[in-house]
């Protein structure tokens, strides 16, 4: 028998906030169609609704990144936006460069700022996902996330997520973005990849005591190896004229 989701109470950091997931108000109506109709106003549309999409999971994709196939369901009709985000959230590209980089409980801080346009409710929120996803996988985690009421109520089928509430009454700065409040990995992944780096990319470039033969003075080579490399390069060259000269001869009696 499977854990089910945890509850969590709403968290904030304002007694008097009525609203906790922030004023909805802020969120802007993006309307699109179908691009079978050869409407270029609509084509428009439809390019900058999938690149908000593209900023809003990944922040910046390059060429490589991008999913012709999702994009030309989402130009087709053949899929809603809510469907495009989860295909991104599930690519490859969000599997390597986020999921594969970030712990349960990052990646919930992630998908929750990202997909629900709003940062969690404290550590019980965040750990009732984390063990969600412990339990049954990322995909599960992302299709609850998709098909909450929140998220339902915010967005629909056809809004692409976006922040919520960046500017707070009574504040003079609002709320970060939330790729500059998550980044794609924290301390702690950059701190394992230095531990795993091979010993040599760990040691400074100027300490070269140990990689450097004591014949070497001065990063010179040795007199005796310079000899013995134009040696070797005369003796080359002799053996080759050698063989021309012979191919040459046999071709001319022939």
């Amino acid at each position: 028998m499977g854990i089910p989701l945890l509850e969590h109470p709403l968290s904030t950091q304002n007694s008097r906030v009525t609203n906790l997931a922030g004023d909805n108000s802020t969120v802007q109506l993006q309307n699109y169609g179908s691009v079978a109709a050869g409407d270029d106003g609509i084509r428009t549309t439809i390019d900058e609704l999938i690149e908000r999409a593209y900023r809003q999971i990944f922040f910046h994709a390059m060429s490589c990144d991008r999913d012709p196939f999702l994009e030309s369901q989402l130009r087709s009709n053949n899929i809603t936006v809510r469907d495009f985000i989860r295909g991104l959230l599930l690519s490859e590209r969000f599997q390597q460069g986020y999921y594969q980089c970030s712990s349960n409980y990052r990646m919930v801080d992630q998908v929750v700022g990202r997909v629900l346009g709003r940062p969690v409710h404290g550590d019980a929120e965040r750990r009732s996902w984390a063990v969600l996803i412990g339990e049954k996988g990322f995909t599960n985690f992302v299709d609850k996330i998709l098909e909450s009421n929140e998220y339902m109520e915010s967005f629909g089928y056809d809004l692409v997520p976006q922040q919520r509430s960046r500017i707070l009454p009574g504040k003079s700065v609002g709320e970060l973005p939330i790729y500059q409040k998550y980044p794609r990995y924290g301390a702690d992944w950059r701190d394992s990849l230095q531990t795993r780096a091979p010993a040599k990319q760990n040691k400074s470039n100027t300490d070269t005591s140990d990689e450097m033969s004591a014949n070497w003075v001065n990063g010179n080579v040795p007199p005796f190896a310079l000899k013995l490399w134009l040696a070797l390069i005369v003796a080359g060259g002799i053996e080759i004229t050698r063989l021309l000269i012979t191919i040459a001869a046999s071709m001319l009696r022939t």
